[in-house]
Formats: C-alpha cells, structure tokens, sequence
C-alpha cells in the first residue's frame, strides 16, 4: 500500500531558497518551488529571468501524521512551516497542487499561458463583458488581444489583456 503524503508550504529566510532546497533533500523531503519566466531590465537590456510564481514560500511534501516534519522549523533556509490553529501543518488542497504541478515542467518552470493569434476564439473571463464570446482580430507580441463585440447590434474594437480571456477549444460550442 502506497502512502499519499501531502503538500505543505513553508516560509523562506530571504534569498535562501537554494539553502533550503538543498537541506530539504538531504532530510528526505520533496520540496518544489514553482517559478515563472519574467523580463527584467539589466542595464539597457531585457533578460529572461526564472522568479518564483510565490515570492518567499516552498512547497513541502510529506506524511502529516509522522513526527518527523518538526525538523522543518529547524531546516537552514527555512523560516518556519506554516500551520493551522491546532498547530499542525496546514495542507495544501489537492486541486491547487495538482493544477501547479500540471503547468511546470521538470524544473518547477511555469509553461507559457496559451499563445493567441488572430482567428482564435475565445471567451471574455474578466471584467463587464465577461462570459462573452468573441473572436480575435490582432494579438501583440506583449498579450494584449483587439477583438470585436457586438453590443447593441454594432461592432465595437476593443482591446484586452490576454490574461482576460481563455481561448475556447474547436470542439466547444
């Protein structure tokens, strides 16, 4: 019988996060700390750069119920677990993990959300005219997305930011 240990999350000591991946190991536990990719600006150049997706926290796997997860207060690069009121180990929900580890490949990395490109279509998530349906017109290269809604019987260009819509499937209706 396979044991199902859980996901934890611990809070980091500043820039510690190796310090604290490596000790982690060598105790045994898994640890894992998703990351997405981030432009940031070095000089006058753009670079690429891998930033954790949750700033200051790690995510620790393993059996609650055992003991040995109070060494986790005393792991160098580790502030402290984080738990309940009761004092144990606050669990993180199976859904909330599974869709992180779903999106990261082997490193921790964050895949790129879905690439939109013109023709697609999509559905409105955020904002007034969320639940809509529309299909887009132009995307920039920065995920911003030109579509055309028809309010009141007219055609309206508008613009919005990719992280508002979802691309819809050839299949869905």
């Amino acid at each position: 019988m396979q044991i199902e240990y859980e996901w934890c999350a611990a809070q980091l000591k500043p820039n510690a996060l190796s310090v604290a991946n490596r000790n982690l190991e060598r105790q045994g536990f898994k640890a894992f700390c998703p990351k997405r990719l981030e432009d940031r600006r070095r000089g006058s150049k753009f670079i690429q750069q891998n930033v954790p997706l949750f700033p200051g926290y790690i995510f620790v796997q393993f059996d609650p119920q055992s003991t040995t997860w109070t060494a986790l207060n005393g792991t160098r690069g580790l502030t402290k677990l984080i738990t309940d009121t009761g004092g144990r180990p606050a669990i993180m929900p199976r859904e909330f993990m599974a869709a992180i580890l779903a999106r990261c490949d082997q490193s921790g990395l964050l895949a790129s959300p879905d690439k939109f490109e013109a023709g697609d279509e999509i559905r409105i998530v955020a904002g007034p005219f969320a639940d809509t349906i529309a299909r887009i017109e132009a995307a920039d290269s920065k995920g911003r997305l030109e579509i055309l809604l028809d309010v009141m019987g007219r055609a309206v260009r508008t613009h919005l930011p990719s992280t508002a819509v979802e691309k819809l499937d050839a299949q869905s209706d």
